[in-house]
């Protein structure tokens, strides 16, 4: 990886993480988009990388706060989590091997439609969906959390739906992160597949994850927090479509 490439990847994930920290989502969706965008680095690579970044930003973000977590919601969430990472961390392997465009397409739909479904903000719900929803919830955030390091499109739609707190939505993001996270990073390693690139990657970015979102914590933007969310919203939706148009010139050529 080239010092050009290597400082661009730096800056998108400090970017990334104080966003996340700010709004409760944005980590794993900006550094794929934007690295994947502009080929900084191998998709699974990356999303090892953001795997490991996110325990960093959840480690700095969450103490102190893990008493607005609705746990009883998180539990549901956490068990549907656990038997479906596996399946995506598998799929991407099959996919960045046999149909990397695909795999690019995909992601940027993702991203896209993440931000298009956010930006119309979702009516809430009268009252709290069941607990199956949330587990349900649990199997997709496992599934994209696999495939693509970033865990957080299924569970920010069914979150934000819900009759809560706007604070505790975002912790109880913070938490499936860090979950789904850990257990990715421990299939990983239990596999092999965490390289030494990886690890220094992850060592580099550390600090300015733990900065970022520190920053994000004490100093939050000074605008409204609407506003915030609507300019993460348009951030996802410019990424994720100019991977949708990038994967289908390949697919033309």
């Amino acid at each position: 990886m080239s010092i050009e490439h290597l400082a661009a990847l730096m800056f998108v994930i400090a970017l990334a993480s104080y966003i996340q920290t700010v709004t409760g989502f944005g980590l794993g969706m900006i550094v794929m988009g934007a690295t994947s965008g502009f080929d900084l680095a191998p998709v699974p690579v990356v999303a090892a990388v953001v795997s490991l970044i996110t325990l960093v930003n959840s480690a700095v973000a969450l103490p102190g706060r893990m008493h607005l977590v609705d746990w009883r919601a998180a539990r549901a969430v956490l068990l549907g989590v656990i038997p479906s990472i596996v399946g995506g961390v598998l799929l991407l392997d099959y996919l960045n091997n046999s149909a990397s465009t695909l795999l690019k397409f995909l992601l940027g739909a993702v991203i896209a439609y993440s931000g298009v479904v956010f930006a119309m903000r979702p009516t809430q719900h009268p009252k709290r969906s069941p607990d199956g929803s949330f587990f349900v919830c649990g199997l997709f955030s496992g599934l994209f959390g696999g495939l693509f390091g970033m865990s957080g499109p299924p569970a920010i739609f069914h979150f934000y739906r819900q009759p809560m707190d706007l604070a505790v939505v975002r912790h109880m993001l913070l938490l499936v992160f860090a979950f789904t996270s850990t257990t990715r990073t421990v299939y990983l390693g239990a596999t092999g597949e965490l390289t030494r690139e990886i690890w220094m990657l992850a060592a580099m970015a550390a600090l300015l994850v733990a900065l970022a979102t520190a920053a994000g914590r004490h100093y939050p933007p000074p605008f409204a927090q609407v506003t915030m969310r609507r300019i993460a919203f348009g951030i996802l939706i410019l990424i994720g479509a100019g991977l949708m148009a990038s994967a289908l010139s390949e697919f033309a050529v």
